[in-house]
């Protein structure tokens, strides 16, 4: 039998897949060197070495790049991390993101002043304002009341984008999402809604704003009080700018303002050698050097997920091109700048159960952060890497090293080798090593428990077979882009997680980032590094 499952297992090692009455098993991805106990060792000590050697960046920092995962909980970052090692032939886990070489790390705390699982609004008023605030609510304090317009005045929270404004540095936002969304947005909005993005959602959900002419989140943009403005906003939502009536440059739809104004034309009209773009041919045609303020749309809602993106009609920037671009765009300012780049949607593919997308979205981040890296010094740019949430997302059973990480789980026999079939749950069903504590993926009802609950720690008195619940999943190509993994509870769309996230950082300051931490912290270690004063 043990020779038997080393055959399997070279066979699968070979990249075929194996074919039996059990099913089909996906190939293990083989480790990318031979490792021993001197190996991990040599490691452990290396490792040490290289922390003891690292540079503490006392000094203020020039700029600060503050890279957002919408929802990337530190499972998004283990799946990642491994799908990125597996998508070039290697086992996965021991592959590194390029923001896991960062020398400082913490875990962040995401609660909210109302709420113990957040959602983006008051998790990235947190961090960009340092005061922690309700539910649904952008860079205002918790004496809001959400919906009412009447609160807002004298409640606003600053940015850490309107204090750099203030102190003649240049800034931007870049985002996935559209650019009015929470975690843009609450970097130059205030509101009592996040889902006030136009004047048309005010309308739609408060008649009483929408007559005061509250301004929306993409007027605010356009209406920016403080330097010279933003120098770049790039993202999705030309819907929330464009008015009602007026077509869309890409799609047979049209925009949604209902007050008539064009504020992509504004923003030209505006600026002294402002630009605005659509494509991916005009926005690679900028010329950051004769360009002082980008206004990049580039879908009428969200962008392209970054595995969709080369279908895109008119073409889209990888979120890498976005940042680096941004970088070129800012960096003239000799007084330094600020940067927030948002993996939006790396959160709405996890909303919609689908960790393929998610994942690769995550991965493109790791790239952005990697390009952000090289093409500044770290002697005077600080970086910080965070999420302001987490997700139901979950690794579960007991899956060997190098198993698919969006496979069925094979896992290591009593002999120690590869088990050739896979595991199975009571039902004698295989399962995935992702899925989600809730979500679209629900497969239905079961009687495994015919008597109803039980609590720790009891037995259940029987299993019985399930009445609708969990499919097959040998005959179900669980890699396929467009799976949904499955859910436990059923939901509309799956849920934000409660826990930490991790923050990583690197350069000024960033010795500060250790421990756990509020995640509001982020904002005084930013600020601190730009040496504003406190309050």
């Amino acid at each position: 039998m043990r020779a038997c499952k080393r055959l399997i297992s070279l066979i699968c090692l070979s990249g075929l897949l194996f074919s039996t009455v059990i099913g089909q098993v996906l190939p293990l991805f083989p480790v990318k060197r031979p490792e021993s106990a001197d190996t991990w060792q040599r490691d452990g000590w290396a490792a040490v070495e290289k922390a003891k050697a690292e540079k503490i960046r006392t000094g203020r920092a020039k700029n600060v790049i503050l890279f957002i995962g919408d929802g990337m909980g530190v499972t998004t970052l283990t799946a990642a991390r491994i799908l990125e090692g597996q998508l070039r032939g290697e086992s996965g886990e021991e592959n590194r993101l390029s923001f896991e070489e960062f020398p400082f790390s913490a875990l962040s705390k995401t609660y909210s002043a109302n709420q113990q699982t957040s959602d983006s609004a008051p998790t990235m008023s947190a961090i960009i304002s340092g005061v922690k605030t309700d539910e649904g609510v952008l860079s205002v304090n918790q004496n809001i009341v959400h919906g009412d317009y009447r609160t807002v005045q004298g409640n606003e929270t600053k940015t850490l984008l309107e204090m750099a404004e203030e102190a003649g540095k240049s800034t931007g936002v870049v985002s996935t999402a559209k650019v009015t969304h929470a975690t843009p947005g609450a970097c130059y909005a205030h509101t009592a809604d996040r889902d006030w993005e136009s004047d048309k959602d005010i309308s739609d959900r408060s008649r009483a704003a929408f007559d005061a002419k509250f301004p929306d989140i993409a007027r605010q943009l356009l209406e920016f009080k403080y330097g010279n403005g933003l120098e770049v906003a790039l993202g999705g939502g030309r819907f929330k700018f464009l008015p009602k009536g007026a077509k869309d440059p890409e799609y047979d739809v049209a925009g949604e303002r209902l007050d008539g104004r064009d504020l992509t034309k504004e923003w030209t009209d505006k600026y002294k050698n402002a630009a605005y773009v659509w494509n991916k041919k005009d926005f690679d045609a900028v010329d950051p050097k004769k360009t002082d303020h980008l206004l990049g749309l580039f879908e009428p809602s969200h962008m392209k997920y970054e595995f969709d993106r080369q279908g895109d009609p008119a073409g889209e920037p990888s979120l890498t091109e976005m940042t680096t671009k941004a970088i070129d765009v800012l960096s003239k300012n000799k007084n330094g700048y600020f940067l927030m780049v948002e993996g939006g949607r790396i959160d709405q593919a996890h909303h919609l159960g689908n960790a393929y997308r998610a994942l690769t979205d995550a991965i493109e981040l790791s790239n952005a952060v990697r390009a952000a890296a090289r093409r500044v010094s770290l002697d005077d740019t600080l970086i910080i890497v965070t999420a302001d949430h987490s997700h139901t997302f979950n690794m579960l059973g007991y899956p060997a090293r190098g198993n698919n990480i969006l496979g069925l789980v094979r896992e290591i026999g009593s002999d120690g080798e590869v088990e050739p079939n896979y595991a199975r749950d009571a039902f004698g069903l295989p399962y995935t090593t992702l899925n989600y504590a809730n979500g679209r993926g629900y497969t239905g009802a079961t009687d495994l428990f015919a008597e109803g609950p039980k609590f720790c720690c009891e037995e259940p008195k029987r299993f019985l077979k399930p009445v609708t619940g969990r499919p097959d999943l040998t005959k179900v190509r669980t890699t396929d882009p467009n799976y949904e993994q499955e859910a436990m509870i059923p939901m509309k769309n799956e849920t934000h997680g409660g826990e930490d996230v991790a923050i990583f950082a690197t350069g000024p300051n960033a010795y500060i980032i250790r421990g756990s931490m509020e995640e509001n912290w982020i904002f005084y270690v930013m600020a601190d590094a730009f040496r504003f004063r406190k309050k």
